[in-house]
């Protein structure tokens, strides 16, 4: 254990509920500290916290180092945040792994709200949750479950209950196909993130997608906990947002590998990952298309309808080529 007494005044943690929190930071000195301190925060204490400086060429290693002891910190060359995160599961020592991104934070009770159904529920092969879309001055934009399809299935389901499980086919395919929840809202054992060698390495945009997808398919089910678990900030200058044609690009390239890979998947996964691969290629061709790039828009979709000539890819393929 890597905590000193004042993050956990009682020394004691419930079996198979020791939570490492991983937080990968790449050049976050304006931020980190608000992330760590949403960890120290926590109702149910983290087991430890693990920093993974990504190469920083600012103060983020500074930052980290003020909390002490209360945080382990890892220091390695520029790698991206897949390495980042592998790099603290794999010197992590809790049973369960939680990440946070060190531009976001984690609601008071994020951690508690998991750990008590481990507990009380020792099938569970994975939990997730809703959060928060905020912006930089902190205001609300949206909640995820209620702006993702599979989100408001799971809310109808849940009929207002705080707990929920994913458990069907249907509900398996579309959260694949069009997930709520995000990586900080996302608690996995760590046995099981070893097992699927953690997140995957080489791309840039939807790394969380891949790794997320292919812990669905060795899943039955899946805790969700309908209620704010963490807040996501958007920031304009991301590189997402300022460079929408190379983000688009790279999902998609990212997305070809995993539906390389799901050809092993169970069925509901497979049939999420090829709608998420189509819905990747109409937002790439949809995004060419506002920068006036018809031919490669449609060379963008043009596999959709050629692997799949459904009405649904014919009418994307024909609003394509309307413009």
């Amino acid at each position: 254990m890597r905590l000193g007494a004042t993050a956990n005044p009682t020394g004691t943690y419930p079996m198979t509920t020791r939570f490492s929190i991983i937080i990968p930071a790449f050049n976050s000195a304006a931020t980190l500290a608000r992330a760590i301190e949403s960890v120290l925060i926590q109702s149910w204490p983290a087991y430890e916290i693990i920093v993974v400086d990504d190469g920083s060429t600012d103060a983020t290693a500074e930052v980290a180092r003020q909390f002490g002891d209360m945080i382990y910190l890892i220091q390695q060359t520029n790698s991206g945040v897949s390495a980042a995160r592998n790099a603290g599961a794999a010197v992590a020592t809790g049973d369960w792994l939680a990440f946070l991104d060190a531009d976001d934070t984690y609601t008071n009770d994020r951690i508690k709200l998991h750990a008590e159904w481990i507990l009380e529920d020792a099938t569970l092969d994975f939990l997730t949750g809703d959060y928060e879309y905020k912006d930089a001055a902190d205001n609300l934009l949206g909640t995820s479950m209620s702006q993702h399809e599979s989100g408001r299935m799971l809310l109808a389901k849940a009929s207002g209950s705080l707990r929920v499980v994913i458990d069907t086919p249907t509900e398996i395919t579309a959260f694949v196909s069009n997930h709520f929840g995000d990586t900080h809202t996302l608690s996995v054992p760590r046995s099981r993130f070893i097992e699927l060698c953690g997140y995957p390495t080489g791309f840039k945009v939807c790394e969380d997608i891949h790794f997320l997808t292919r812990l669905v398919a060795k899943s039955s089910r899946i805790g969700v906990i309908c209620a704010n678990l963490g807040v996501y900030y958007i920031h304009d200058t991301s590189a997402t947002r300022k460079n929408p044609i190379a983000a688009q690009q790279e999902n998609v390239r990212t997305l070809i590998d995993l539906d390389r890979l799901a050809q092993n998947f169970p069925i509901p996964v497979r049939q999420g990952v090829k709608q998420r691969m189509h819905s990747a290629r109409y937002n790439l061709a949809c995004a060419l298309t506002r920068n006036k790039q018809r031919r490669a828009a449609m060379q963008a979709i043009l596999p959709s309808l050629i692997n799949n000539p459904s009405w649904r890819n014919l009418r994307n393929m024909l609003s394509i080529i309307k413009g």
